[in-house]
C-alpha cells in the first residue's frame, strides 16, 4: 500500500501528523522532520519543569499532563524516524518498537498513578488519547510492513509477527473508537453532503482514514501470512468506554478476514465516494479485498 516513509505520519497532534505528511511528500529527509519534533518535545519539556518550579497549586494537573504527553509523543517520533531510516535492523528493532510502545502508554499509566478520578480522554483531551493509539498502531504497521518481507525471520519468527499485527490493529481500532460518528438525521443540515457522508462514517480526519486502510491491511497481512484461526493478542488494550464494537476486548479473538474486509470495504467506499479525485488510491484495497472475500 503506501510506503513505509510515507507511513509516520504524525507527532503530537493532528497539526502536526499533517506537518509530517506535508514535509515528507516535499522531500525533507527523515532524519531532518525528527529534528524538528526532537526539538519541540525538548521545549515541551522545559516548559514543563518550568510550571512544576513555579508551584503546581495555580496550575492544573490535567496541564501538566497534556505537556508531558506532548513531550512524549514528539520525542518518541524522533526515535521512530530513526527506526524508519534505518529500515527496522533486523537485531534491535523488535526491542526498540516494543520500548516505544511502552511509552507511549505511560501518559495514560500516569493518569491512573496519580489518582485523578477521570478518564484519560476527560484529563488529555481527545487528539491527544487518539494520537498515542495512532501513533502505536502505526508504528506496528510500519515494522509489519518491513519485517513481513524478511522470509527468514518471518518463518522463524511468526508467532511475534501475528503478535504485532494484533496488537496495531487494536491499537488503531481503539483510535477509531474514541469519537461518535455523525448521525444524520433531519435534523442535521449540512450543505457539504461529502462532509457529511465522512462524518457519519466515523472520518474526521486524515488520520482516521489511514487508520482504517493500516488495519485493514494488517488483517490481510494475518489472513494471508498466519493463516486462518482464531487471532489472539498477549498484551491489547482494553476497549473505550462507550466504544463500539470496532473496539474488541481483550477477551474477543480478532477475525481478521470480516474485520480487514470491514475496514477495506469502508476505505473504498469513502474514496470512490465523496473523497473521489482527492488522491486516495483503491487499487491495492481491492486487491486485498477480492483475497478477504475468498473462502480457502
Amino acid at each position: 500500500m503506501a510506503a513505509v516513509r510515507h507511513v509516520v505520519p504524525g507527532a503530537g497532534t493532528a497539526a502536526g501528523m499533517a506537518e509530517a505528511e506535508a514535509a515528507a511528500a516535499g522531500g525533507m529527509a527523515v532524519e531532518a522532520v525528527g529534528d524538528t519534533f526532537l526539538a519541540k518535545g525538548s521545549a515541551a519539556l522545559e516548559k514543563l519543569e518550568a510550571l512544576c518550579g513555579e508551584g503546581s497549586e495555580n496550575t492544573h494537573p490535567s496541564k501538566l499532563l497534556q505537556l508531558y504527553t506532548q513531550a512524549v509523543l514528539d520525542i518518541t517520533y524522533f526515535e521512530e524516524s530513526q527506526l524508519v531510516d534505518e529500515d527496522f535492523p533486523e537485531e534491535t528493532s523488535l526491542e526498540k518498537v516494543k520500548e516505544l510502545t511502552s511509552v507511549l502508554s505511560e501518559p495514560e499509566d500516569l493518569v491512573t498513578e496519580c489518582s485523578i478520578n477521570e478518564d484519560p480522554i476527560n484529563i488529555l483531551g481527545t487528539e491527544l488519547v487518539e494520537c498515542l493509539y495512532w501513533r502505536r498502531g502505526a508504528l506496528l504497521y510500519m515494522y509489519c510492513h518491513t519485517v513481513k518481507e524478511r522470509s527468514e525471520w518471518l518463518q522463524e519468527n511468526i508467532a511475534i509477527f501475528k503478535k504485532c499485527l494484533n496488537d496495531g490493529v487494536r491499537y488503531l481500532m481503539k483510535m477509531l473508537s474514541f469519537r461518535c460518528p455523525l448521525r444524520i438525521n433531519e435534523d442535521v443540515s449540512l450543505q457539504d453532503k461529502d462532509t457529511a457522508r465522512l462524518l457519519s462514517e466515523g472520518i474526521f480526519s486524515d488520520t482516521h482514514l489511514l487508520a482504517m486502510v493500516y488495519s485493514g491491511e494488517m488483517c490481510y497481512w494475518g489472513l494471508k501470512l498466519c493463516g486462518e484461526g482464531e487471532q489472539e493478542s498477549l498484551e491489547t488494550p482494553d476497549p473505550a468506554p462507550g466504544s463500539g464494537p470496532g473496539c474488541r476486548s481483550h477477551s474477543a479473538p480478532l477475525d481478521f478476514r470480516e474485520l480487514g474486509k470491514s475496514m477495506l470495504t469502508k476505505y473504498v467506499s469513502v474514496c470512490e465516494g465523496p473523497l473521489h479525485g482527492q488522491g486516495w488510491s483503491t487499487s491495492s484495497a481491492k486487491q486485498m479485498l477480492c483475497y478477504l472475500g475468498t473462502k480457502k
